[in-house]
């Protein structure tokens, strides 16, 4: 079984910008959380589509998507009409991609055992003893 990520909030941000900073966690809180709160609000007040370019971060961006006229109900297999609407999408910088983009064994991090570039212990070389 997998586990989870692990998941950081706002708190975390806010100290992490307070040690960058140097400065106490409760100077940070408030601007990270004005940040987070006008970020929100930009995205919300989209009519109907925003983009928001944060340079070597990324773009936050509002579309519209197509109404969908034959979806179906995978649990009563029923034909469904989905209005068209709008979704988040976040692309990141090519800094930020790069980066996560390397493989999980050039950073010696454990490869899930379902991923296609697993190799157990000792077989390193793709080599299967038998």
């Amino acid at each position: 079984m997998a586990t989870s990520a692990k998941t950081l909030t706002k708190k975390d941000v806010a100290r992490r910008v307070a040690e960058l900073m140097e400065e106490p966690i409760y100077k940070s809180e408030p601007w990270v959380g004005a940040v987070v709160e006008a970020l929100g609000e930009l995205m919300l007040e989209a009519d109907p589509e925003v983009r928001i370019e944060l340079r070597d971060f990324g773009v936050f961006e509002v579309k519209k998507t197509k109404a969908k006229p034959k979806a179906r109900n995978p649990k009563t297999n029923e034909t469904v009409f989905i209005p068209s609407r709008r979704k988040t999408h976040f692309k990141p910088s090519k800094r930020l991609k790069s980066v996560l983009q390397r493989p999980l064994v050039e950073l010696n991090y454990k490869v899930p055992e379902d991923s296609a570039d697993y190799r157990p212990e000792g077989r390193e070389n793709g080599q299967i003893s038998i």
